[in-house]
């Protein structure tokens, strides 16, 4: 081959070269051109939740609205995803830096963009390149992104045929009723209105209702419990039901009887009540001693069986005698039977007694009409009351009245107890039993030399 033909063969193999270098070329050009590779952008970082790997780039970037930008790239790190986002120079700088962004469906089946929101107190500073956007997690927003997702989900599941006949059916059942729908919503709206101001209470009750099925949830054990128990009872009434169904024919008849008595007796019963009302009166009036009578009563008993020798050797009453002043006879017009008692119910305290034990209450006798002689103060004065005795008379029979009383002389009441027939008996009872006699042959004299003895001193007789 000559020369000349080797020069053109290298030349055509060059040109065909750089005509595929030219083609790339072009190619590469027309793809940057497409990617906006020349053109100024304000790259920024978008972290987004993996919702953000369901977009695909070159997705838009709206700031209410208006497009600012578009998503270069998507990376996944596992957990959430990595958006590069590139904004227009002139738009960026009027974007504040802490604006968030919303992952929104253009329609419902449509792509995903960014949604850029500003915040209701802008920063002053703008996004610059390298700037890191967060994803709005107010709750709102999250509701609002969840629920688009499920719906698109569901969108995506149903079938077009099925979602055509569905659509079909409805377009036929409301074609020529939208008047009818109208005021149905109106009405709804009317109901939603008055409904509104109590959802307050709506969630208060619901809160409320969370404690009680709480309640129920801790008392369902117990309560599964009671019923497993009132199988039990149900099978025990099944198999008595003959018997149940005898006393119900019976209660039946006890019931007709009581009936024809209350209606025969009626006006017997108003009377009963009607004359009961005043012992129930007295008996409310005291019931503030009941409960310390009926303890001293309970305490009684053990007291009881001691002075009968219960639990001992000595089976018998066991008792203690004490002398104690005498009211003397009765005298017409000093000792006439009053009830001038108006103490009202009262409760006294027994374990703090003197011994021996007082012949009246601690707040005084009772004021029945009659003398009271005054008591003994120490077991060693005995019936020898103290000076000044007319304290204890009744009022308005002091002065020649309180001779009449039986204390001893000694008190200057001019009585007549020493010596007298009644204490010759007393003493005779006494000495009978040691003397192994009856009290009738003791002697008269006897209580002339025991007397003494015997006068102001405790008599323990068993």
């Amino acid at each position: 081959m000559s020369r000349r033909g080797k020069a053109n063969t290298v030349t055509r193999r060059l040109m065909g070269v750089a005509l595929l270098m030219s083609m790339v070329l072009f190619v590469s050009l027309t793809v940057a051109v497409y990617r906006k590779a020349f053109e100024p952008a304000v790259e920024v970082r978008l972290r987004a939740s993996s919702t953000g790997n369901q977009l695909n780039p070159r997705s838009d970037v709206k700031v209410r609205g208006m497009r600012v930008g578009e998503v270069r790239e998507v990376d996944a790190d596992g957990r959430r995803a990595v958006l590069e986002l590139a904004l227009e120079p002139d738009k960026a700088e009027k974007i504040p830096s802490n604006v968030t962004a919303r992952l929104l469906p253009t329609s419902l089946f449509g792509s995903r963009y960014v949604s850029l929101s500003i915040p209701e107190e802008p920063a002053r500073s703008s996004l610059s390149d390298g700037d890191v956007i967060t994803q709005d997690r107010t709750e709102a927003s999250v509701e609002l992104q969840n629920v688009l997702s499920e719906t698109l989900d569901v969108l995506r599941a149903v079938r077009p045929s099925k979602l055509a006949s569905t659509l079909e059916a409805l377009n036929s059942a409301l074609d020529g009723r939208g008047e009818d729908l109208g005021r149905t919503l109106s009405r709804l709206n009317s109901y939603l209105e008055g409904f509104n101001p109590a959802l307050p209470d709506l969630e208060r009750s619901l809160r409320e209702l969370v404690g009680v099925a709480e309640t129920y949830e801790e008392t369902a054990p117990d309560v599964l419990t009671a019923l497993r128990d009132l199988t039990t009872t149900s099978k025990t009434l099944v198999e008595q039901r003959a018997a149940l169904s005898e006393l119900t024919e019976r209660t039946t008849g006890t019931s007709d009887d009581l009936n024809g008595f209350l209606r025969e007796n009626r006006e017997n019963l108003i009377r009963i009540n009607s004359s009961a009302r005043p012992t129930l009166d007295v008996l409310a009036e005291y019931a503030p001693e009941y409960r310390c009578f009926l303890r001293d009563m309970a305490e009684f008993i053990p007291r009881i069986d001691r002075a009968f020798g219960k639990g001992t050797d000595e089976p018998g009453l066991h008792i203690t005698l004490e002398i104690t002043s005498d009211r003397g006879k009765y005298v017409p017009g000093r000792d006439e039977p009053v009830y001038g008692d108006q103490r009202g119910p009262r409760c006294y305290n027994f374990e703090n007694a003197p011994s021996p034990f007082p012949q009246y209450p601690p707040d005084g006798p009772v004021k029945d009409g009659s003398y009271k002689p005054p008591p003994a103060r120490t077991s060693n004065e005995g019936l020898n009351p103290p000076s000044g005795g007319e304290e204890y008379l009744p009022t308005g029979q002091r002065g020649e009245d309180a001779a009449a009383s039986t204390a001893p002389q000694s008190a200057g009441g001019g009585g007549d107890l020493v010596n007298s027939v009644a204490e010759q008996k007393f003493i005779a009872t006494v000495l009978a039993p040691s003397l192994g006699v009856e009290p009738g042959e003791v002697p008269d004299w006897s209580s002339l030399l025991v007397g003494p003895l015997l006068r102001g001193n405790e008599v323990s007789y068993r």
